[in-house]
């Protein structure tokens, strides 16, 4: 694990969840992130995802050294998220979304290719939670910082 630099940035000195998404040649290669933040500031929290996001993603196997140059990888900070309860609250251009049923949760970042209603997006959301179409849910809405 490397330490963050001495002097950070004041966006940096926060805490917040954080995303890292790899991308190689537009295709997705690893994302892994946290809802709320685990670590001292932001920049220990896009460390430690990047890492995990490069070795811990259980869909994809580890990023080799050969592949660092392909990638691109983008960093989503996250605001703090907040209940809504229709889907007119949402927009996928804007708002990541959580959905929750008891103990199962999905969240999918906003603005993603190929995402332009609310019902997509929840629906998405609501399959990677291993959620189905008709059992109630709670949604919370949440806007991001990205970097690239």
């Amino acid at each position: 694990m490397i330490e963050p630099p001495g002097e950070l940035p004041e966006e940096m000195q926060g805490r917040a969840g954080v995303f890292v998404s790899l991308h190689k040649r537009g295709t997705l290669r690893g994302c892994i992130g946290t809802l709320s933040p685990t670590e001292p500031n932001i920049a220990c929290e896009v460390i430690r995802n990047a890492i995990a996001a490069a070795i811990q993603d259980p869909r994809f196997p580890p990023v080799t050294p050969e592949e660092l140059d392909e990638l691109e990888i983008s960093v989503d900070v996250l605001s703090p998220a907040e209940k809504v309860e229709t889907l007119q609250e949402l927009d996928p251009r804007v708002y990541g979304v959580i959905v929750e049923c008891g103990w199962r949760r999905g969240l999918l970042l906003p603005d993603l290719p190929s995402i332009d209603t609310p019902e997509h997006q929840v629906d998405i959301a609501r399959r990677k939670a291993g959620i189905a179409p008709d059992e109630p849910i709670e949604l919370s809405r949440f806007t991001v910082t990205r970097y690239h």
